[in-house]
């Protein structure tokens, strides 16, 4: 698994843009607290030819599928705990749910700073699921 402030990062993928090229369909890690987007590891190496090469050419876009071949999604995303083709709602569920495990191994170890880190993720992924929840209730009003 791939985790930042120690969240689980969701598969996707998106569109990055390498100096003035737009690279279309990069299979990429994000992170659902702190908004990172890192390009996925595995992947890496080839984003980085194929975006160089581009520039070079003075492409203004580009498909990552058309020039990469890599593994199926499934394969790609297999230590993924989320993909971002799920719902929202049980992404922010599963992501608490292991960051509460993961704040039980800590307090078990004792380690102060795992734990302050932990608590502030999970104080984050709760603003999150919040703002969902208020969302999702202004517009169940609306409708009404």
């Amino acid at each position: 698994m791939s985790f930042c402030c120690g969240a689980s990062m969701i598969g996707t993928k998106g569109t990055l843009r390498h100096i003035g090229t737009h690279i279309h369909n990069v299979p990429l890690l994000f992170c659902p607290v702190c908004h990172r987007v890192e390009v996925h590891y595995r992947v890496e190496s080839e984003y980085e030819i194929l975006a160089e090469y581009a520039h070079g050419d003075g492409a203004a876009e580009v498909d990552f599928d058309d020039y990469v071949d890599h593994k199926s999604d499934a394969v790609l995303y297999d230590n993924c705990v989320n993909l971002d083709s799920e719902d929202p709602a049980d992404v922010l569920h599963n992501q608490i749910d292991n960051a509460l495990d993961l704040l039980a191994v800590a307090k078990q170890l004792m380690d102060e700073e795992w734990e302050r880190q932990l608590k502030k993720r999970l104080t984050a992924l709760n603003e999150r699921r919040n703002k969902m929840n208020k969302k999702a209730f202004s517009a169940g009003n609306r409708k009404g």
